[in-house]
């Protein structure tokens, strides 16, 4: 099931983002990256929805959260953030736009269509909101998710690639959203 993320979930949600960075040797030890990843879109005063893949087996989709050590219902498979334009946005241009940010997928979750399903509910809620365009950001390293990317329709914005530290140019993508009539209230994707 995937949901908003509620407030005692947070550290949790923090912990698992980065295991599964680290975990795809994407996070190195002493990694300054690691706190932004732990905090990301759970400050007062930020915009964002932080949306989290559950594993609702066995009946109770509000059980109790626990880190991807846990197990059984209530587990935390992965998560995705959605920062609604603000002008200190990475790739965001204006209010029509916004950037995906703090994906991840618990290594419990990898190859089961939990990043699918949490990219696509970001999609949708991006749409529910009127937006033109999503935008993200990867490492050159993430073939893995350049793959979900490309399939769910985003392409290469090389013009956007940007680098938050000497060495590391992170490559930008964009999904133009269909404009038109209003759509339904998003509703939480169950798979």
């Amino acid at each position: 099931m995937i949901r908003e993320a509620r407030p005692d979930e947070y550290r949790a949600i923090g912990e698992l983002r980065v295991t599964a960075y680290r975990s795809r040797g994407l996070l190195p030890e002493g990694s300054g990256y690691a706190d932004t990843l732990r905090g990301f879109g759970f400050a007062a005063g930020t915009d964002c929805t932080v949306l989290v893949a559950v594993d609702d087996a066995g009946g109770d989709a509000g059980g109790d959260a626990v880190d991807d050590a846990g197990g059984g219902p209530g587990q935390l498979l992965g998560t995705i953030a959605i920062e609604w334009f603000d002008p200190s946005s990475e790739l965001a241009k204006d209010e029509t736009e916004a950037d995906v940010r703090a994906f991840a997928v618990a290594p419990a979750g990898q190859g089961q269509g939990v990043g699918r399903g949490l990219l696509q509910a970001a999609i949708d809620a991006a749409g529910q909101r009127g937006l033109h365009v999503l935008r993200l950001c990867t490492q050159p390293a993430m073939l893995a998710a350049q793959h979900l990317y490309e399939t769910a329709g985003f392409t290469r914005t090389p013009d956007l690639d940007w680098s938050p530290v000497p060495g590391l140019t992170l490559r930008a993508y964009e999904l133009p959203l269909p404009v038109g009539p209003h759509r339904p209230p998003w509703r939480p994707v169950v798979g």
